[in-house]
């Protein structure tokens, strides 16, 4: 209560010391986060997608997630969708209001396509968002799994949706300000959720992103390192099957571990969904 008597630096101290609670309070959502991954490796390995659903803050935590798949894991840009209410101005401008207009979320659903089958992680802080709860029960209503995620550890609603995860993270330092200790444990579950699900679909090799496609001089440098570190070849050489591969570091890796042509390569990729490990076992 008096933060704002603080010097800069006890303030900074204050904040630093309350997000430290942060990481405790999602490690004891692991047994929930876990079963939204099996959730969302089913359904893409169906077809399916993930879809985020968010007002303000959550809604923002929701496309910056769904975006940077695509991008870091050479994946398919539907896999992922991100939706907040009053779509891209929201993004950049707050419109508070939005967020009480429940309507709009079948709407804002059905204009990127939801369909049965699909995974909608509905993200609200406070639990109590109705636009965020009407696209979970639409959701349901679809056949959709439902994911509620909320930083609050007695949800308004929870008995209608596959999971709940709750997190307590205590009163934010700013009396309601969400976009603090919720929305850095909101990230870090995101985080989790999207990582580990591009880890089970075969995206990673080790701790590498194997499924890197070259896009640029970064990436190139990048997945030509990647080769160099996996075989016995040295950068020179790494970088001139990485050019053959057609720019693709896991062709490149099959290519040189089984002594194959691109072709054969990726008939292998498709034979084996891509799991790099099932092709090329330990290195």
């Amino acid at each position: 209560m008096d933060i704002d008597k603080l010097s800069t630096l006890e303030i900074l101290e204050l904040i630093n010391k309350e997000d430290s609670l942060i990481s405790t309070a999602v490690q004891k959502a692991i047994s929930e986060i876990k079963k939204v991954v099996k959730f969302t490796v089913t359904a893409l390995k169906n077809g399916n997608r993930i879809i985020y659903i968010g007002a303000g803050t959550s809604g923002r935590l929701g496309i910056l997630d769904a975006s940077e798949i695509p991008p870091t894991f050479s994946a398919p840009r539907e896999w992922f969708t991100g939706v907040i209410t009053k779509g891209a101005e929201a993004v950049f401008k707050s419109i508070e209001s939005a967020e009480d207009i429940p309507k709009d979320a079948e709407r804002d659903l059905n204009a990127v396509g939801m369909k049965k089958g699909d995974v909608l992680i509905g993200i609200a802080s406070s639990s109590t968002t109705p636009y965020v709860i009407a696209g979970l029960k639409y959701a349901n209503q679809i056949d959709c799994h439902t994911v509620f995620l909320v930083c609050n550890p007695n949800p308004v609603e929870s008995e209608n949706f596959d999971v709940v995860i709750s997190v307590d993270l205590g009163p934010e330092i700013i009396t309601g300000s969400t976009r603090m200790k919720a929305g850095t444990a909101t990230k870090l579950i995101l985080n989790m959720i999207s990582t580990t699900t591009m880890i089970k679909m075969g995206k990673v090799y080790g701790n590498l992103m194997v499924d890197l496609q070259v896009w640029n001089e970064k990436l190139r440098d990048r997945g030509t390192r990647i080769i160099e570190k996996l075989t016995n070849l040295n950068y020179i050489e790494a970088g001139k099957v990485l050019k053959e591969s057609g720019g693709s570091v896991k062709t490149a890796l099959i290519m040189v571990n089984k002594s194959c042509s691109k072709l054969e390569a990726e008939e292998l990729i498709d034979k084996f969904d891509g799991n790099l490990r099932q092709i090329i076992g330990d290195i």
